[in-house]
């Protein structure tokens, strides 16, 4: 489970980092009336439908350049990227404020009647593509809010980590929610959304209604965001790469730190090449979607992993849990009387309340109950997804099916809820579980869905090339084994 956590985050960071890139490219390149577009289908077209029509040697480029920054210029790139980020922030004030000057309801209540055939205006109102509309734009833009994570690989550069993480985290979310907000109000509120400039909204927006300086302010203003977002999403890199590489999940030579620059010079080079290619190879909508449905992935193992955990046993000493030759001999799990078997798992479903601590028992059932929930949501999911036009219509069999998933769902949420629980305190510590952890599983495996069918071949030679990895390599090589090996363990010990 930690591997494909580790794997999905260093694809969300790599592929996001590639997709501002590309985005930065694709901007400057609107403002250029498309020059480099037109010179780069020349010098290096592309005929496969799977990537881009051309290689993007500019967002190559600038991958490859803000990765030395990385390497060799930490602090001096960190200070660049503050001024930045404050400037950004200017920018979108004055959006907003310019925007609801010139705001206009009516075009939150358009009749398709009155536009022309040639626009895809959809349904009209202020929901011109209904709900499923909304919720496929959810998935494909969930890439927005990628990236409050790497607030947590700071862990050990700031002072009292435990509560200035958690508050760092929350209200880098309620800004991004507010700044999201924000412009895209106003950008729809000023102009008709089936008009809009896909690659170049706010300066395509400003010009249009005659506001050439705000034109040109934005224009900057969104240059200057987009080199803040790609810091932000490539500072993360290095830090991801060196945990897993001394862990041993990945190749050790990738987190040897440099003793001049004090980070991971190779490591992050790497890591920087695979950007800037991915950012040449892959157009923007592939490379969005890649990212959502690879974040979407890893939180939602990160969902699975608090639900396991909450229920977990705790530790009875300080040791690794299960790479200690004594603890694993005096392990619970070879006590005959702890083993799980089928009465000992329908007696723990129904007089856990019984108990106050977790147990091996306990927690054995509390990852069969979570598999199972797994798996229930995703035929809701499936179901939902496949079966919507009849449940608009009601018919009997559909919402016999649903009613049914639905019951099983929460039957399965019941009975976690009754299972003791660990009794460690934290500062913070996700509230309502297992409520909120099994919502956030069923909206993340419906969001997937949305996606289409390239986005799940990509991902999936993304996960093979990891798990290839971990077979030939992070399994052997990870802390876990070398340590079992080093305490003198035997493969027979593993078995039983």
């Amino acid at each position: 489970m930690a591997f494909i956590i580790g794997w999905n985050l260093m694809l969300e960071y790599i592929i996001g980092s590639a997709s501002v890139s590309r985005g930065l490219s694709l901007y400057i390149d609107t403002l250029a009336n498309d020059t480099m577009k037109m010179h780069f289908r020349e010098v290096a077209p592309m005929e496969w439908d799977f990537m881009s029509s051309y290689f993007d040697f500019f967002g190559f480029t600038v991958a490859i350049l803000l990765g030395v920054a990385l390497a060799f210029g930490l602090k001096k790139s960190t200070m660049v990227n503050n001024l930045f980020t404050v400037l950004n922030i200017f920018i979108v004030l004055f959006v907003v404020i310019a925007g609801a000057i010139n705001a206009d309801i009516s075009n939150w209540n358009i009749n398709p009647a009155n536009v022309s055939s040639i626009y895809n205006v959809g349904e009209g109102g202020f929901f011109p593509f209904g709900f499923e509309g909304t919720l496929r734009g959810a998935a494909t833009c969930f890439f927005g809010f990628v990236g409050f994570d790497c607030i947590a690989t700071t862990g050990e550069e700031v002072r009292n980590p435990r509560k200035a993480i958690p508050r760092a985290i929350l209200l880098s979310l309620c800004t991004i929610f507010l700044a999201y907000f924000g412009v895209s109000t106003v950008l729809t509120l000023m102009w008709p959304y089936y008009k809009q400039d896909v690659n170049a909204p706010l300066p395509f927006v400003f010009n249009e209604i005659g506001w050439n300086f705000a034109k040109w302010t934005v224009a900057i203003g969104g240059i200057i965001g987009l080199v803040a977002s790609l810091f932000g999403a490539m500072f993360p890199q290095p830090r991801i790469i060196y945990a897993m590489a001394q862990d041993g999940l990945i190749f050790k030579a990738l987190g040897d730190v440099s003793p001049k620059f004090k980070t991971p010079v190779f490591g992050t080079m790497c890591a920087a090449l695979l950007t800037g290619t991915m950012a040449g190879l892959f157009d923007l909508k592939a490379l969005v979607n890649m990212l959502s449905i690879g974040t979407l992935t890893a939180y939602t193992a990160v969902a699975i992993s608090i639900l396991i955990l909450r229920f977990s046993e705790e530790p009875k000493n300080n040791t690794i849990p299960s790479t200690s030759k004594q603890a694993f001999e005096n392990s619970n799990l070879l006590k005959s009387g702890n083993r799980l078997t089928g009465s000992a798992f329908m007696k723990q479903l129904f007089t856990a309340g019984c108990m106050k601590q977790p147990t091996r028992i306990s927690s054995n059932v509390v990852g069969i109950l979570v598999s199972l929930y797994c798996l229930v949501s995703l035929a809701m999911a499936l179901t939902i997804f496949y079966a919507k036009q009849a449940l608009y219509d009601l018919e009997p069999w559909a919402l016999t099916l649903t009613g049914t998933l639905l019951s099983v769902m929460l039957l399965v949420l019941l009975l976690m809820s009754l299972q003791p629980r660990e009794s460690g305190e934290a500062p913070f510590r996700v509230p309502m579980v297992p409520l909120l952890p099994a919502i956030s599983i069923f909206v993340n495996i419906y969001l997937m869905l949305m996606l289409d069918v390239y986005t799940w071949i990509r991902f999936g030679i993304w996960m093979g090339i990891g798990l290839a990895l971990y077979a030939f390599y992070g399994f052997r090589n990870s802390y876990r084994e070398v340590f079992a090996s080093e305490s003198g363990w035997t493969k027979i010990k593993y078995v039983h």
